[in-house]
């Protein structure tokens, strides 16, 4: 196995000698527009040193950054360990940390050199593989589906320690429709796992009539039960913070109150899209009030604190009907699979990546900063040279002024006022607000072709082509590959050829069959896939069994949603039109 030396970007720097993690056979390590180090996050020096001593490190595929004379290279700096898409300050980035008593500690014991293989069987991988998946299917009524939506697939394929991902489905009870969202969070999960609780609430409140408002309100003000709005429908891992739920409760009664006030009670319809921009807005900026506020309860101030210096991005769905909104926050993806004629696949996006990439995003950042800021603002692909994402909840380092800053840390709970990461101010910190969480909202009108819609945050398009992954979930929902007879046109085939054919048709066959999910068909696909577009059992043994600390190298946390379409209550719902 080889090692290859150390090439840090920029101003990166590493002590002479320095070698990168060997690569896996066949699997590269992780390439995106990203600093490697910054992005791959190499195992802390406090969680390496526990896999030599317990002799794990000869078994494993890949290590930690070396270097000769005894240093660990390119450890994290002394910020959130979970801070996966930022790129530290130089200032803050302390690169080689010695151990204390290193030589001796290391001089203590004896290690085998040679790498052993070590591969899962593929019971154990599905296990891995099936572990979080969940499915539901949209009831009948009278033996028939009235939904537009036959049901849903969703699965999680974590990287991080603890996953940084999460994902939310739930069925609107007072309106139409139901909500679908995956959200990626950074700088660890307590952004992501907030906005997973409670943005379909303020989705689901800004959707409803002024008289259903009015319904709820009175029944808190008397004590009464309350309307159900949301029927959740979540895998038993989905967890939910019940500590913070008063407070969460009554931020959300503040919206629904000012909802209220402002509505004269006249029976317009409630524009959808304007809805969903109300919703991520309000809830954002309900998480920097509560952060500013703080609470007596100290659990609680620090939870409230974590949300807000954390961060996530978000892609939710709504369907309603043959309406289909997309509400985009940051660079995770919604792509619609649309059947041909000819049964072919093909991918509409629907939602656009909030990132360097994106050159209408690049001018929106210029024109809201003074020129002399032009460039500073997006340095080497990233918000003032350190948030990959150029929208996001929380993240309030982007957003708060530099006294409310120091005032909120310099009053906050010891944990984090020790942060160093708290008390970083991003270099050429002039006009804030950098960041917003204002979505981009894409509407499509469904059509008969349009077999099923994939939620996806960036560790599956990093990983695979768009066009990949409508063809996949395609061939997985309808079985075409399998039943389509073997075309070999005016060729001479040889035995020998038929017979390779056949073979690959059994293993994709298969495959099929092994996974009741079409997300964890995806996932399957998108961790084995070889060079060739198959999974390859080796390759997706390899990739499963890297120790947490360094699967983060070689891929992201994963999270996919798969929303399969009726394509003949569609159908139904544009004859009735015409």
């Amino acid at each position: 196995m080889e090692r290859r030396r150390c090439a840090c970007p920029g101003s990166w720097s590493c002590p002479p000698g320095a070698v990168m993690p060997p690569r896996l056979p066949g699997i590269p390590v992780r390439t995106s527009s990203l600093p490697l180090f910054s992005d791959a996050m190499p195992a802390p020096t406090q969680l390496f040193f526990p896999l030599v001593r317990n002799c794990e490190l000869s078994r494993i595929y890949g290590t930690a950054c070396y270097c000769h004379h005894k240093h660990l290279c390119c450890s994290p700096p002394y910020i959130p360990q979970n801070r996966l898409r930022y790129t530290p300050h130089p200032a803050y980035a302390t690169f080689c940390r010695p151990r204390e008593n290193w030589w001796q500690y290391t001089q203590g014991r004896r290690y085998a050199s040679t790498p052993q293989k070590f591969y899962l069987t593929p019971p154990q991988v599905n296990s891995i593989l099936k572990a979080n998946e969940y499915s539901f299917k949209v009831p009948e009524f009278d033996g028939k589906n009235v939904s537009s939506i036959l049901g849903f697939d969703s699965n999680q394929l974590p990287a991080n320690a603890p996953i940084e991902d999460r994902r939310s489905a739930a069925t609107c009870l007072q309106t139409r429709g139901m909500l679908l969202g995956v959200f990626d969070g950074h700088a660890g999960c307590a952004c992501s796992q907030a906005v997973s609780e409670r943005l379909f609430y303020y989705i689901a409140v800004s959707l409803l009539p002024h008289e259903t408002l009015l319904e709820i309100e009175n029944a808190v003000e008397s004590g009464r039960a309350l309307l159900p709005i949301l029927q959740w429908h979540k895998h038993p891992n989905d967890y939910f913070s019940k500590e913070a739920s008063k407070l969460y409760f009554n931020s959300l009664r503040t919206y629904w109150q000012e909802l209220i006030d402002l509505n004269t009670g006249e029976s317009a319809d409630i524009d959808v899209k304007e809805a969903l921009i109300n919703a991520f807005k309000r809830l954002d900026n309900d998480i920097s009030l509560e952060a500013q506020v703080g609470d007596p309860n100290s659990f609680l101030n620090y939870l409230v604190l974590r949300v807000a210096f954390s961060g996530a991005t978000a892609c939710v769905a709504h369907v309603d009907g043959v309406d289909l909104h997309v509400a985009n926050t940051g660079d995770s993806r919604a792509m619609l699979g649309v059947q041909e004629e000819d049964g072919s696949w093909s991918a509409v996006t629907l939602s656009n990546d909030h990132n360097a990439q994106n050159e209408r995003e690049l001018e929106r950042l210029k024109l809201e900063h003074p020129k002399n800021e032009a460039k500073s603002v997006v340095k080497q692909d990233r918000l003032l040279g350190l948030l990959m994402p150029f929208r996001a909840f929380g993240d309030v380092k982007f957003k708060w002024s530099i006294d409310l800053q120091k005032r909120v840390i310099e009053s906050g709970p010891d944990q984090l006022n020790d942060n160093e990461y708290t008390k970083f101010i991003p270099p050429n910190y002039h006009t804030p607000p950098y960041l917003t969480a204002e979505p981009e909202v894409t509407y499509h009108r469904l059509r008969p072709q349009d077999k099923f819609l994939v939620l996806a945050t960036d560790g599956l398009w990093e990983t695979m082509h768009r066009q990949d992954v409508v063809r996949i979930v395609g061939e997985y929902l309808t079985g075409m590959h399998h039943q389509q007879p073997i075309a070999v046109g005016g060729y001479k085939v040889t035995l020998g050829q038929m017979h390779g054919l056949l073979t690959e048709r059994r293993a994709k066959m298969s495959s099929v069959f092994e996974d009741q999910n079409a997300a964890t068909h995806l996932i399957r696909h998108a961790v084995g896939n070889n060079e060739f577009g198959a999974v390859d059992h080796e390759r997706l043994s390899k990739m499963l069994s890297l120790p947490e600390e360094l699967a983060r190298m070689y891929r992201d946390d994963i999270t996919i949603i798969v929303v399969q379409f009726n394509s003949h209550v569609v159908g139904a719902y544009q004859n009735q039109e015409q």
